[in-house]
């Protein structure tokens, strides 16, 4: 992953102050069966074009699994098997684990 993309990322994410969060992923918290799928919304109102998913696993850093540069337009990151994307709109970029397994136990960013 690019520094550049990182640095954006941060930068994005340290904009978002207590009085108007900018972003949103819901649920904030998802328990599934092993096998099912699962959605988790990312949603901004900043007007950026960048929305990147990130997983962090315990002891780990942080590895990107998918990215969108521009609505409509989507691109593999580092660890993408068993997920998928869309990017229906500037604002909405929900990440579907396919089929949840143990190892996709994480933190999602």
């Amino acid at each position: 992953m690019s520094p550049c993309l990182l640095g954006y990322v941060v930068f994005c994410l340290l904009q978002a102050g207590a009085v108007h969060a900018g972003v949103t992923q819901d649920p904030r918290f998802q328990v599934v069966r092993t096998g099912q799928s699962a959605t988790l919304n990312c949603t901004q109102d900043l007007g950026h074009n960048y929305m990147c998913w990130y997983r962090q696993d315990p002891g780990h850093g942080l590895r990107l699994i998918h990215y969108s540069a521009v609505a409509s337009s989507t691109e593999q990151g580092d660890v993408p098997d068993g997920y998928s994307v869309s990017r229906p709109s500037t604002e909405n970029f929900p990440l579907t684990l396919k089929s949840a397994n143990r190892s996709q136990t994480s933190v999602y960013f």
